[in-house]
């Protein structure tokens, strides 16, 4: 259909233009992708065989839908992205404020003005682009907010009394009219405002005050709800759920693979960073783990959740970092450090929300925790697991020895953040026996890996309880674990620089 030449409700008959409701345009543009095998959700990872089909299923049956999950779940993502189900574009009679459309108007404007003009009545079109509305809940959205009101300044200039249609003011839902509309959050909603949806979802009627209108509107609405409002904030009162046709439950990614994907496909990395700092998969990993950790951890409010913006603002802080730490010292590239994870810590810490115990410990302690236990569940996938060899009686069995031995005997290393690429891997080698054991895994990594990895022994044994990890302003100190655990002083605490996790 060429809309170009057509502006006329004339041109437009003659072009054999049938209307369809937006559920069932919705619903054959899905049928034409899935026959194609087309991806009806690009960029959505790891809801490929479970959030994704739900909703076809739903689209397919012309449903309302209610998206249920904990924050940073795409929910909202996945109700933006059925714009791509939509036609590219429709056309509405020129001027209606609700898009009416020209061969079913169901406004008084665009009915009058069929009928004055004819074929002649005006045609624009309204890219799908511009058919997506989005309102999030709060307790202070009213119902002229979403349906409308009567507007007296308008009655007063079009000398209307307030019985007339044309002195309404319509909301935002009228005015989505033919296209796709979201509440987020819709328990926050005041009960006395989601009842005020019934007759939309149950006729497509819109009530306001004490108008007769009638006014099917031609939507399709899609709702997200949190599982935790439910208790604490509020909840969907049951006659409005029960008009939502289908309850999709969305979850976050299943395993590392699919995180890793979400947080590649979502940070926001800039060229500039991407030729001076080299992130390793081993790093990446453990980033993605320090949320699978806050999920499982006893001092975070799982009913909260932890959303996937933890990992992707946790990476780009890693990059950050080290970029910091490379313009510093006059470098043109570096690689992300274990020590630049320090550096994630407020990523950590502004996206958690903890439980009464979590607070008694501490938003930082709680997120060095957290970075702790990655570094231990990610280790053995690495190296062998020390656990196996702390039992183990003569020493000769234990692969960590030369290195936990050089620790016993006194020694300590500090490595410090703003410290030189070539001066931290000079570092890293004072201690005997850690490049032979790394060497020994992993004989073709270069220098710069080796060195990485090294670092990795010494955060991993640290997770082990098999030698101490201090995090002191500016520096990581490792030292022996008994020694370390002799000189300790009531003042060595988090009311000072000082961070202690290991």
């Amino acid at each position: 259909m060429n809309i170009e030449k057509i502006k006329t409700l004339g041109d437009l008959k003659k072009s054999g233009y049938k209307h369809r409701s937006v559920k069932e345009e919705v619903r054959e543009n899905l049928l034409k992708k899935l026959h194609k095998k087309e991806n009806s959700f690009p960029g959505i990872v790891g809801y490929e065989d479970s959030v994704i089909p739900d909703t076809e299923r739903a689209l397919l049956s012309r449903h309302n839908i209610l998206f249920l999950g904990l924050r940073g779940q795409a929910k909202t993502r996945m109700a933006r992205l059925m714009t791509n189900l939509l036609d590219e574009y429709i056309p509405f009679v020129a001027g209606s404020e609700i898009n009416d459309d020209p061969s079913a108007p169901i406004s008084k404007f665009s009915r009058e003005l069929i009928r004055q003009k004819g074929d002649d009545t005006p045609i624009s079109w309204l890219h799908r682009s511009d058919r997506y509305s989005e309102k999030l809940a709060t307790p202070d959205v009213s119902v002229a907010d979403l349906i409308g009101d009567i507007d007296p300044i308008k009655a007063a200039n079009m000398r209307l009394n307030f019985a007339d249609e044309e002195v309404i003011h319509f909301g935002i839902i009228p005015k989505s009219n033919r296209g796709i509309f979201v509440i987020n959050e819709i328990p926050d909603l005041q009960a006395r405002i989601q009842v005020s949806l019934f007759n939309i979802l149950e006729e497509g009627d819109i009530q306001i005050r004490g108008f007769k209108l009638r006014m099917p509107l031609d939507i399709l609405f899609v709702f997200t709800a949190n599982p935790e409002d439910y208790t604490n904030r509020g909840s969907i009162v049951t006659p409005l759920k029960d008009r939502i046709e289908s309850q999709i439950l969305t979850h976050y990614p299943k395993n590392i693979e699919h995180a890793l994907l979400i947080t590649e496909q979502e940070a926001e990395i800039t060229e500039d960073q991407k030729v001076r700092v080299k992130i390793s998969d081993m790093i990446k990993r453990i980033i993605e783990q320090v949320a699978f950790e806050a999920r499982t951890s006893e001092f975070v409010d799982k009913k909260s959740g932890v959303s996937a913006r933890l990992t992707i603002a946790a990476f780009e802080n890693a990059v950050s970092a080290a970029e910091r730490r490379s313009l510093l010292n006059n470098e043109k590239e570096t690689q992300v450090w274990m020590s630049d994870l320090v550096g994630i810590i407020p990523s950590i810490t502004g996206k958690i929300e903890l439980v009464y115990e979590g607070e008694q410990e501490g938003p930082y302690q709680v997120a060095f925790n957290l970075l702790d236990k990655a570094f231990r569940s990610q280790f053995i996938n690495y190296f062998p697991n020390p656990e196996l060899f702390k039992k183990r009686k003569g020493g000769e069995e234990n692969p960590y020895k030369p290195v936990t031995g050089w620790f016993d005997k006194g020694n300590h290393l500090e490595l410090f953040f703003n410290s030189k690429d070539d001066d931290k891997v000079r570092m890293l080698y004072k201690v005997d026996g850690l490049h032979a054991f790394v060497k020994k895994h992993f004989r073709s990594a270069n220098e710069k890996e080796m060195a990485l990895l090294m670092e990795f022994v010494l955060h991993g044994l640290s997770a082990y309880s098999m030698i101490s990890k201090k995090v002191v302003e500016g520096k990581i100190e490792f030292k022996d674990l008994i020694g370390s655990m002799m000189n300790m002083t009531p003042d060595a605490g988090y009311g000072t620089e000082e961070e202690d996790f290991g």
